[in-house]
């Protein structure tokens, strides 16, 4: 299935958790911000949110740096 993630179209499995998504990019869930459909989704969410075909993801990870 197609979802835009960061406003490109991206192939995703059926039924994949935004947990799921996010690890499977590398990166680490402690350190992403997620915005599904201009909503926030709260990080103790991530596991139980489902990604929808059509779904706009934006994904913002941070880094830390001196």
């Amino acid at each position: 299935m197609e979802i835009y993630l960061n406003g490109k179209t991206t192939a995703v499995t059926p039924e994949c958790s935004l947990f799921g998504l996010i690890t499977e990019l590398g990166l680490n869930p402690d350190t992403v911000i997620a915005e599904l459909n201009r909503d926030i989704v709260p990080s103790s969410q991530f596991e139980t949110t489902i990604l929808k075909p059509g779904d706009a993801l934006e994904l913002l990870h941070l880094v830390g740096g001196g």
